[in-house]
């Protein structure tokens, strides 16, 4: 039996665009009749079967966006969802906002519901366990029907699509010479586990900023967090095994509940251990000395991704290569990270 063929497949290998594989497949008097026999034979000869669930989402225009997010609690996300509705509703759609819960099986879900006729389109975050599993079938089998995805932030090679995201690695990197500048020598770092691509790309950065200044790189400084609410047990074990005068958190929320515990146990900041984080949310703005932040510009991101997938859709799915949009950050230096400080450790 003969492997079955997506409708990306069989307009790659007709050198006809999505569309009119499409079209043809179901008659449509837009395509001639002899090319509407020739690519209804060469999906018979090689056992098409139509996605109903794409084609459910291909066959109406709904004029709405579905939008799929980890998580809620982050001030990032938040601003994400902002910038996509602000271009969305200036062009006449609507948005959907659903979360994963950072789970493989309800973004699985989620992306089944919302294809059921409910949206042109998906502008995604991927969940924790997605990328853990490295499993994007829910993906490609969208992708391949000629169906918009654009991803941001959390993001993967794996999956052919438009992407918006920022320099990871040069954002850390400038973060972590903050601290290097105030006069930190021993800098730990509160990251999370290394399939998470944040993570991993803004370890990198730390480790370079380290490795130029000729600070050595311990890796007992390095705490790796599996689930983020959960972080003060990571956190504490980093007190009690090792001192150091500057902390690098990956997000905020990191950097927030590492500068509380240093406050319990005594510590003042700046003088004693400095901090800097990621994001700047409202955490950031609201902590007693204020956080200093990397700056992600989340609304920005929102809106890039927003305009990537309403021109992909208002333009009849004609192919074009993948496109990756890199938003520029900011640092934000507040008083968690001053320059005057006591004796390093």
């Amino acid at each position: 039996m003969k492997k079955q063929i997506t409708l990306k497949q069989l307009a790659r290998e007709l050198g006809v665009s999505i569309s009119t594989v499409s079209k043809a497949i179901h008659n449509s008097k837009e395509v001639s009749q002899d090319t509407r026999e020739k690519i209804q034979a060469f999906a018979k000869f090689y056992n098409y079967r139509p996605n109903n669930i794409a084609l459910s989402l291909k066959n109406k225009c709904t004029k709405t966006i579905g939008v799929i997010i980890p998580e809620i609690v982050h001030h990032f996300f938040s601003t994400v969802i902002f910038g996509i509705e602000q271009v969305a509703n200036a062009k006449g759609y609507n948005v959907i906002v659903c979360l994963s819960d950072e789970s493989f099986d309800k973004e699985v879900i989620n992306m089944e519901l919302l294809a059921n006729g409910s949206i042109d389109g998906f502008i995604v975050s991927l969940s924790k366990e997605t990328l853990a599993k490295k499993d994007y079938h829910h993906f490609l089998e969208i992708l391949d029907e000629g169906i918009p995805v654009v991803l941001f932030d959390r993001v993967t090679a794996e999956i052919q699509c438009d992407k918006v995201i920022i320099d990871d690695t040069q954002a850390a990197y400038e973060a972590v010479n903050v601290l290097i500048r105030s006069g930190c020598k021993k800098i730990a770092l509160i990251t999370t586990v290394d399939y998470l691509s944040v993570g991993y790309l803004r370890t990198l950065g730390y480790q370079k900023a380290l490795k130029e200044a000729g600070i050595a790189y311990n890796e007992h400084l390095i705490v790796k967090i599996e689930d983020t609410e959960n972080c003060k047990e990571g956190i504490a074990a980093l007190f009690e095994r090792e001192t150091f005068d500057g902390v690098f958190g990956v997000n905020e929320f990191f950097a927030v509940n590492a500068m509380k515990m240093a406050q319990n146990l005594g510590y003042t900041i700046p003088h004693d251990i400095a901090f800097i984080g990621f994001t700047d949310g409202l955490l950031s703005q609201c902590t007693v000395p204020a956080l200093s932040t990397v700056a992600q510009n989340g609304q920005d991101m929102g809106r890039v991704a927003a305009t990537m997938l309403i021109d992909t859709l208002e333009k009849e799915n004609e192919e074009e290569a993948c496109r990756t949009q890199i938003i520029k950050t900011a640092i934000i230096e507040r008083e968690s990270t001053a320059v005057q400080r006591s004796n390093t450790p």
